[in-house]
């Protein structure tokens, strides 16, 4: 049997070093090694030896994990930043929200797929910054300052310490919360307060330069692609709303109860114009090269008024929904919209769009096409007006409708007629459910 001292200061001594090579074996594997080796049972210092061994492999310092800035969608390749939701050497959990950015499109929140604590922010606000790029740099598994971390001495009883140090990561996240709810309120804010100097030009009176939003930008380039692309002609008609608003009266109460959900002005308007695209396939069509695509589903595109910019969410295959199910999914991507929360796939496609100008008190008015579609739908406020009924005078909630298209590839027969079956299909609710 060979001594410890021989051992050591033999050509053995090597071989606790190699037990470092084991680091990623199990415990099975290593057991079976060591009763293979011929001096694995009678040498002690091979069980002292290697408990050094993988002290010195475990007493790594946390790893460092790159947070990057993700896809954001096929025709987006970049963001600008909108603010900060966690600073250097805050607590990070998993999913937590780091950076919003905006897009031409909507709002992107980045999160992080660690927790720990913030260590870098790579960006400032107001920079562009790649898809792809790295963002920020998270200490995995590290306390943030926001924490109380135990003493390294103290670390076996640090147990009796967790009901302070929870109490800290929900303080931080409620602390995240209210950063990320106070980003969204102060947008357009925020947008003021990064402008240029003010500039007097006459007594009394300045002049601020604001930088456009990349959301704003957008809208301007789109718009005015649209209006340099397309042949823009717009048709009008009048509705009587007195039997929509008489049914809303009648069954609001009992939908809501069943539903869970109000019945409102834009589920008739959304189905009665699915139907009418069935009957009308062109104005639900797209010009694309030198070729017409025609969609047998009917998306609609709403218009959704946002503090950064409008919006248009989509309604996926409305010809199969009812009435309920408009009301539930056009709720919850308005209360997505208005929070900042839409996704690409919220925003991308739509066959047909219809914007509701009356919300803002609109009376008339013409909207523009939104490419790549070829035809809009504008509704807009309801007022009292006289008109003839019978051979009679009488005042009805009268709504002014408004469809914009395509000259290019929708004549003025099928804008007319389409407008006239939404027309009466509002007039006469029946018509709706019955197809007709």
């Amino acid at each position: 049997m060979m001594s410890v001292a021989a051992f050591r200061s033999g050509p053995c001594r090597a071989v606790p070093r190699a037990l470092c090579a084991l680091r990623y074996s199990s415990s099975s594997s290593m057991s079976m090694s060591m009763a293979m080796s011929p001096m694995s049972v009678s040498s002690p210092s091979l069980f002292v030896a290697a408990p050094r061994c993988a002290r010195r492999f475990f007493s790594s310092s946390p790893a460092i994990e790159d947070i990057v800035v993700p896809k954001m969608g096929d025709s987006i390749t970049e963001g600008t930043v909108m603010g900060w939701l966690k600073n250097p050497g805050d607590a990070v959990k998993v999913d937590d929200v780091l950076v919003q950015l905006e897009t031409d499109k909507i709002t992107v929140e980045v999160r992080s797929h660690v927790g720990g604590a913030l260590q870098s922010q790579l960006a400032n606000k107001g920079d562009a910054v790649k898809v792809g790029a790295i963002i920020a740099k998270v200490k995995v598994g590290a306390a943030g300052s926001t924490l109380t971390p135990a003493a390294p001495a103290a670390a076996a009883a640090a147990a009796p310490a967790a009901t302070p140090a929870a109490a800290a990561t929900t303080k931080a996240s409620e602390s995240a919360a209210e950063k990320k709810s106070e980003a969204k309120k102060t947008a357009v804010t925020e947008e003021k307060k990064s402008a240029g100097p003010q500039i007097m030009v006459g007594a009394g009176e300045l002049e601020t330069r604001t930088p456009m939003s990349r959301m704003r930008k957008r809208i301007a380039e789109r718009l005015k692609d649209a209006q340099n692309t397309y042949a823009l002609l717009t048709t009008f008609n009048e509705v009587d709303m007195s039997a929509l608003i008489e049914m809303r009266k009648v069954y609001g109460e009992s939908f809501e109860k069943k539903h869970g959900t109000k019945l409102g002005f834009m589920s008739p308007f959304v189905k009665a114009s699915a139907n009418a695209l069935k009957n009308q396939p062109l104005i639900n069509a797209v010009i694309d090269g030198t070729d017409i695509v025609y969609r047998s589903y009917v998306d609609v595109s709403v218009a959704v008024a946002t503090p950064t910019g409008l919006v248009v969410p989509v309604l996926r295959n409305c010809q199969d929904m009812g009435f309920a199910d408009v009301e539930k999914e056009l709720g919850k991507l308005s209360e997505k919209a208005r929070t900042g929360q839409l996704s690409m796939d919220d925003m991308q496609g739509g066959t047909f769009t219809i914007s509701n100008g009356g919300v803002f008190g609109s009376l008339f008015g013409t909207p523009i096409v939104n490419p790549p579609q070829s035809a809009i739908l504008g509704m807009h406020a309801t007022k009292p007006r006289p008109v003839a009924v019978d051979g009679k005078v009488e005042v009805r909630p009268m709504m002014y409708l408004a469809l914009t298209y395509d000259h290019r590839l929708i004549d003025g027969r099928e804008a007319v007629t389409f407008l006239k079956s939404i027309k009466e299909q509002i007039e006469d609710p029946r018509r709706i459910i019955l197809d007709l």
